[in-house]
């Protein structure tokens, strides 16, 4: 992995490298989203392109290729030309592949290299707005007494939801029925129906339901409050403790992709986080506002590893 610093200096050290990076991008971009439209990845990816768009002077486009737990699109990722007219926006999930699949249809340590990650969300629980768990200790009593009935939902077995799901039933005591959709905003249409009881989402994914007045939030995961909904508690605060799950949105690139593109690309995207548009947007969102270098960025992807490996091994899913 090459630290976005040595980018830099290696943009800057060849002419051949600093005229590449000059001229880039000199035709429209395409981030490839995973998953269905209106999930959190979704969400937060079409407002950063909006926000490169701006400032890049080139259009940048966003593909949706859903299916797979997001093995699909990522594969499409790792097969485009490495030139950095093709990448890969994703989030936590992407983490979580190596330990719901067999076998991958990429290599997962090879094929896609991170650029940065950007907008940090916690994971939060929703219920509907109608439902008769007004608190997170409502709801914990009713699933204490009827372990197994209650349901949520979530885009998929092996998501970071789900995933989220297993290590609060560790930590809180409880045993939930999990109900796969096809993508997280499905089953968020799942709870504004009350087909189920519960889900957990990032909260650029269930945000503006909650301030529409269609869904409830109960606790947010992290250690503070978010700035948008201060009323909310913590789950810590709540009284679950040990359950810190936060979800990242970052981009990849196809390996091979040149030096001095990953640097612009990191350059941009520090300097989109750094806008009061932005910070508002994320914050909005209950998110916060910061960018992780390529660096700093392959290091949260190892730590997480070692995280949801711990969490797969207890995990209620066969791998596919």
């Amino acid at each position: 992995m090459i630290p976005f610093g040595a980018l830099a200096v290696l943009a800057a050290a060849t002419p051949l490298g600093a005229n590449a990076q000059a001229a880039y991008p000199s035709k429209p971009i395409k981030i490839i989203v995973p998953y269905p439209p209106g999930g959190a990845v979704d969400v937060v990816t079409r407002k950063m392109a909006q926000k490169l768009t701006e400032q890049m002077g080139q259009s940048i486009i966003v593909d949706n290729k859903p299916g797979g737990t997001g093995t699909i699109g990522a594969s499409a990722a790792a097969r485009a030309e490495a030139d950095g007219y093709t990448l890969m926006a994703n989030d936590t999930t992407y983490s979580l592949l190596p330990f719901i699949f067999k076998k991958l249809p990429f290599d997962y340590d090879k094929d896609l290299v991170p650029v940065s990650a950007y907008v940090f969300a916690p994971m939060a629980m929703v219920v509907n707005a109608e439902s008769p768990y007004k608190t997170l200790a409502e709801f914990l009593a009713a699933a204490k007494a009827a372990p197994g009935k209650l349901t949520y939902g979530t885009g998929g077995a092996g998501t970071t939801p789900h995933f989220t799901a297993e290590a609060f039933g560790v930590a809180s005591g409880t045993k939930l029925m999990h109900v796969p959709f096809k993508g997280a905003g499905e089953a968020t249409q799942a709870v504004l129906s009350n087909t189920i009881d519960m889900q957990f989402s990032s909260t650029p994914g269930v945000m503006g339901n909650v301030k529409g007045g269609k869904l409830r939030l109960l606790a947010v995961s992290g250690d503070k409050r978010l700035v948008a909904l201060p009323a909310v508690p913590t789950f810590a605060e709540a009284g679950v403790k040990n359950f810190s799950v936060v979800n990242w949105t970052g981009l990849w690139a196809p390996k091979g992709t040149p030096a001095p593109v990953l640097a612009r690309l990191q350059q941009e995207i520090a300097k989109a986080m750094a806008t009061p548009d932005m910070k508002a947007f994320a914050e909005g969102l209950g998110a916060e506002p910061r960018m992780a270098d390529a660096a700093a960025f392959a290091k949260m992807l190892t730590d997480s590893n070692v995280l949801w490996g711990k969490i797969a091994a207890n995990a209620s899913f066969d791998k596919q």
